[in-house]
């Protein structure tokens, strides 16, 4: 059975980590995965990943990729203030997103 999930961060959202080893750094959201609660930011939680050769034109290796993050470790960064804040919602306009801080609207992509 699948539900319909519906979370505050988008594809392309700036984010600043809260926790972790990343803790401090800021990256674009590449996706967004709601059945997991997690999303891939741009160059935060790198892992190696080793692979084996599979032709002679795609060799083996180590490759540096990001893995996913759960979304309780990092908030939005409004483009207003340039501060990570809460994502708030307007009830009567579904689909529109703003900063809890400055209440500025965020850029829905």
């Amino acid at each position: 059975m699948k539900k319909n999930i519906k979370l505050n961060v988008k594809k392309g959202d700036t984010v600043k980590m809260m926790t972790g080893n990343d803790r401090g750094k800021q990256g674009k959201i590449l996706a967004v995965f709601p059945e997991k609660n997690t999303a891939i930011i741009e160059g935060i939680n790198l892992v190696k990943k080793h692979t084996r050769a599979k032709s002679q034109t795609e060799p083996g290796g180590i490759i540096t990729k990001e893995a996913p993050v759960n979304i309780s470790n990092f908030m939005v960064v409004c483009q207003a203030c340039h501060s990570p804040s809460k994502v708030k919602r307007n009830p009567e306009k579904p689909g529109d997103r703003f900063c809890g801080r400055c209440g500025s609207a965020l850029a829905n992509k």
